[in-house]
């Protein structure tokens, strides 16, 4: 993958104020730091370098722009250099779980360390989970997405709660199951308004 030199700038940038702010910048946001003459020259930039493969567009969001290669990189660059999280600690009721008052540091990991690349870490408060390896006070790898498959742990907005489960999907119903016999498992109604904010991809424990 080669990038031209604005792209690398850009790309630069991106990952400097991801480090900085905690968050992605917007294309205003670069659009003002590049003295672009609109937001539409920074989206062309943008969606160049996602042609490449060097960053991820998250549809639906001013912020979605996830790096996939460190600053300077041409893509072929070690794959154990620092990634850089954000970690959600409690969060805050009605609120986007990525709001800027429910984080709590940025926490660096291998870039390798988990496939695919999570977009945030969440504290586990808990023990519904044991028994499929997540404990309470772990932190919880999460890929952003709006959609997951049967059995796979998800991470699920319930009006003011959000709860890690297994989703399992039983003829016509769709489960929260939980991995520890202590805890009952949840059926989920349309009244519920369930949303999936996430999947978890790993689980980083701290001695």
């Amino acid at each position: 993958m080669e990038l031209s030199p604005r792209q690398s700038e850009i790309l630069d940038y991106i990952i400097r104020f991801i480090r900085e702010e905690g968050w992605p910048p917007t294309r205003a946001e670069i659009t003002e730091y590049f003295g672009f003459a609109s937001p539409n020259a920074a989206q062309c930039h943008l969606k160049a370098l996602a042609g490449k493969g060097a960053i991820r567009i998250e549809s639906g969001t001013a912020r979605g722009i996830v790096p996939l290669c460190g600053p300077g990189d041409d893509g072929s660059a070690d794959p154990t250099t620092a990634l850089s999280l954000p970690l959600i600690g409690q969060v805050a009721a009605g609120s986007p779980i990525l709001a800027i008052e429910n984080r709590e540091e940025q926490v660096s990991v291998p870039r390798n360390l988990f496939r695919p690349v999570p977009d945030y870490l969440l504290r586990v408060r808990g023990e519904s989970m044991i028994d499929a390896g997540i404990e309470d006070g772990d932190l919880l790898a999460v890929q952003r997405t709006a959609t997951a498959s049967h059995g796979q742990i998800v991470v699920v907005r319930i009006g003011d709660e959000v709860t890690v489960k297994r989703l399992r999907r039983r003829g016509r119903g769709v489960w929260l199951e939980a991995a520890n016999p202590e805890f009952a498992d949840r059926q989920l109604t349309a009244a519920d308004g369930a949303v999936i904010e996430g999947r978890a991809v790993g689980v980083i424990r701290r001695l």
